[in-house]
């Protein structure tokens, strides 16, 4: 991290004190966590106070920690196993007494300041909820707007008090949130022309369901440089 962006992190700490929480970055970056609770109130103050002057939101997502951290297989000595994503459809829809992981569904959101030629990424979680909500910032930054609409398509995160939050890439009356990490790898419908109604319709999923197994790594003579001669082009 640089010297500028240590500074801005600790500008940043000592304005808004526990209201944030520092994340570790691994290429530079400025993160900090924000409670929901105050980050329309963070936001605020970041756009509007002259030492931060971030002005502009330039991308939002939404992000799903369900497996984060967790390997499929073990490539180094597995070749026999593998993992059912696709074999075993999971539930698209939870049910609406579904409690999720409080740190399971999270939106980040990346700042710049032209003024101070800085940026700034903020991230806050949706908590237990079901379905998951954060606060809308399009009040904030106008350009949150289909930002959000993505989040919640993809993701099924609501963002309370956006004015038009409907789906934005899926199609009219998609089921389920595609980004989600237990949503069913090859879908739940399909789309095809039915020759005899003269349309395209909706059907099953015709893939043939099947468990991947894992590519296996092995480390033996056979892949050493030496053995592999001189790189030629053309």
């Amino acid at each position: 991290m640089t010297t500028r962006h240590e500074a801005l992190a600790s500008r940043i700490a000592a304005r808004f004190g526990s209201a944030v929480t520092a994340v570790p970055g691994t290429a530079g970056e400025v993160t900090f966590e924000v409670a929901g609770e105050v980050l329309r109130d963070v936001a605020r103050t970041l756009r509007d106070d002259p030492e931060f002057s971030f002005e502009t939101l330039i991308d939002l997502c939404g992000v799903d920690y369900l497996s984060y951290g967790r390997d499929e297989w073990e490539t180094n000595d597995a070749s026999h196993s593998g993992f059912s994503r696709a074999a075993e459809r999971p539930v698209i829809v939870p049910e609406d007494d579904a409690v999720f992981d409080p740190r399971r569904f999270a939106v980040v959101y990346h700042l710049l300041s032209i003024r101070h030629n800085l940026r700034l990424r903020l991230r806050t979680f949706t908590g237990p909820d079901n379905p998951p909500v954060v606060p809308s910032l399009i009040g904030i930054w106008q350009s949150a707007d289909w930002f959000e609409r993505e989040a919640f398509d993809l993701f099924g995160i609501l963002f309370e008090g956006h004015p038009d939050l409907r789906r934005l890439l899926t199609d009219y009356g998609f089921i389920g949130h595609p980004f989600r990490k237990d949503f069913p790898t090859s879908g739940n419908v399909e789309v095809c022309y039915d020759a005899d109604r003269g349309r395209v319709v909706y059907q099953p999923v015709t893939i043939e369901p099947r468990v991947l197994v894992p590519r296996t790594i092995r480390d033996d003579h056979r892949y050493e440089p030496v053995l592999k001669g001189p790189q030629r082009n053309g």
